[in-house]
């Protein structure tokens, strides 16, 4: 049986490796030692000269030349969270273990609630809830632009926004997409029409933003896009704050009150005290909880297991991580 151990922090071990996971995994690898922290490295080194395998997730350890010189048996490691940026490097790469992430079943709760949202304000159902709390009364049934031959726009077809785009299949609106890595022959399947991102703006009823934070990403959307939305439209960002340029977003949102934004992310997070979004009508924000919360970081923990068998069969990794992929993905 091969040799491993589980690298992050307790609180995500206990989300994301629930006992039916643990007991799972222990059926295939002798998991040498007990749960340890990002410090491993430093604080109990001997642990890794004969691990092959690694699961870790939130509060990972940086996997760099110091750590894989402790570990010389390291194959693969198995990451049951989203984005593996803070825990791969260059000597990692170079050394070729294999790397997974639970990005795939992490984008599930993320494409549920953008769905959520996108129904949701189709309704102006924020507006409504609240004036009704504020005003103690119901407001007049104004004008609803309704889920009925609508256009919704997704920015960018990674994995989230894809799912995004198969949960609204079953409805009556039309969906318009902006990626400039896929063609029109590569996203087929999605019954999405690709446009620009300028017609993003400019065409969707509902704007759901699921661009990756890299280098190319940030400040993509700027101002004019916002000034350019439709009459009652909706912006959603489960996707990263510094996307946005959003002092350019708040301007424009202070100037038409008609538009409506849902903010699950910003940046910085939380936004400065002082921040206006904080008081602003047409301005709901969350704190980041459209990713994995509580019993849903479980399916992350089931996905490494999976994984794992695909390993120890010889099997290509399902999602399996390259310099390339992170360098584009976030």
């Amino acid at each position: 049986m091969i040799k491993g151990l589980f690298i992050l922090d307790a609180g995500s071990y206990d989300v994301i490796y629930g006992p039916a996971e643990r007991e799972d995994i222990a059926k295939h690898v002798d998991i040498c030692a007990p749960v340890q922290n990002s410090n491993v490295a430093k604080e109990n080194p001997d642990v890794l000269h004969d691990v092959e395998v690694i699961f870790s997730g939130w509060g990972g350890p940086h996997i760099d030349e110091e750590f894989l010189a402790l570990a010389p048996n390291l194959k693969a490691v198995f990451y049951g969270a989203g984005s593996i940026k803070g825990i791969v490097s260059e000597a990692f790469w170079n050394r070729g273990v294999l790397i997974t992430s639970a990005y795939g079943a992490n984008a599930v709760p993320v494409a549920e609630y953008a769905l959520s949202q996108i129904i949701w304000c189709l309704k102006r159902g924020w507006q409504f809830a609240l004036e009704t709390k504020k005003n103690g009364k119901h407001p007049p049934r104004y004008e609803v632009l309704g889920a009925y031959d609508r256009h919704v726009g997704i920015i960018s077809l990674g994995m989230v926004g894809r799912q995004v785009c198969e949960l609204l299949k079953p409805f009556d609106l039309h969906v318009l997409a902006y990626d400039p890595t896929v063609s029109q022959d590569d996203v087929a399947d999605l019954d999405v029409e690709l446009c620009s991102l300028d017609d993003i703006f400019r065409r969707s009823d509902v704007v759901s933003l699921h661009a990756p934070w890299i280098e190319a990403t940030v400040g993509m959307v700027t101002g004019a896009h916002f000034e350019s939305m439709k009459q009652k439209a909706t912006f959603i960002n489960t996707s990263r704050g510094a996307v946005v340029r959003e002092n350019e977003m708040i301007e424009v949102l202070q100037k038409r009150p008609d538009l409506f934004a849902v903010l699950d992310v910003t940046y910085p997070e939380p936004p400065e005290p002082e921040s206006p979004l904080f008081t602003m009508d047409n301005v709901v924000l969350t704190p980041h909880i459209a990713g994995s919360m509580n019993q849903e970081c479980r399916r992350m923990g089931r996905c490494m297991y999976e994984e794992l068998l695909r390993y120890l069969n010889g099997e290509p990794l399902k999602y399996g991580m390259t310099r390339e992929k992170v360098a584009i993905s976030g």
